[in-house]
């Protein structure tokens, strides 16, 4: 209860110090929309010039952008300013993170709580309900926990590349367009159906790399199609094993960071 009670007041902290400044708060958290707008803009263009892509409609396409969207400014709004990990081990900012008794990882969260990406999460969400409505879906018990648990898993996998990424600054400090390329690549990619892409890119980053099963598959299980590409029907509920696989190695890489760490002097 000690720790708790010490999370929350940085937590408070954090938020007391973002509203003190209201009309700045205010811009930034009407800013940050802009990423998550654009995503589902940029679909809205591709199809001014065709309607279908990757043999998916408009609805359908939106399906799989939304709920990339949607999990996606979930886990950047929770362990999104991660990626700072390599100006704090350059800065020798982690060190004193390290002498107090607690978590180093969620210290390193509360640091600087994004509150100014609450609108981006609720506007993800929004284009979510959005999409839905757009397309018919047969709502059967498993599809309901499917659209539950879907946002949830692309969040947490999401959030453990963030992780990953974040955790080559331990080797690497200069790591940052790296860990970027899949933080925000990955985001991109996963925004749009995998037929899009070629073989090679696509057998790399969606099913290697897993990005598959953040939003494309969970999308084909919803509106109740088969893989074009092959993978049965079950791949489409295989996203929480998918996450969970990812948040496991992303906590073994953090704790092997953590103890090869040997301050900015070293």
């Amino acid at each position: 209860m000690g720790e708790f009670r010490a999370y929350v007041a940085l937590a408070g902290a954090q938020a007391r110090s973002a509203f003190s400044y209201r009309v700045s708060f205010l811009i930034e958290m009407v800013v940050n929309v802009g990423a998550t707008f654009f995503d589902v803009l940029s679909v809205l263009v591709l199809f001014r010039a065709t309607d279908r892509i990757g043999g998916f409609a408009l609805p359908e396409a939106l399906l799989v952008t939304s709920l990339t969207s949607a999990g996606f400014s979930l886990a950047d709004f929770v362990v999104g300013n991660v990626d700072r990990l390599k100006t704090y081990v350059r800065a020798g900012t982690l060190d004193a993170v390290l002498v107090r008794p607690l978590g180093v990882l969620p210290q390193l969260l509360l640091m600087d709580l994004p509150m100014r990406k609450v609108l981006r999460v609720i506007f993800g969400l929004t284009m979510l309900g959005v999409a839905l409505g757009l397309n018919d879906i047969d709502w059967t018990p498993s599809r309901v926990v499917l659209i539950t648990l879907a946002p949830l898993s692309c969040a947490v996998f999401m959030s453990a590349i963030f992780v990953i990424s974040a955790s080559l600054a331990f080797w690497w400090v200069e790591s940052g367009e790296i860990g970027s390329a899949f933080t925000y690549g990955g985001r991109d990619f996963a925004s749009y159906p995998i037929t899009v892409y070629g073989p090679a890119f696509r057998g790399l980053f969606a099913y290697a790399l897993g990005f598959a099963f953040v939003s494309y598959q969970p999308a084909l299980a919803l509106l109740g199609h088969a893989d074009p590409l092959g993978l049965p029907a079950w791949a489409g509920f295989a996203s929480p094993l998918v996450a969970l696989g990812a948040a496991t190695i992303a906590a073994i890489m953090w704790r092997v960071g953590i103890r090869q760490y040997r301050s900015t002097g070293s």
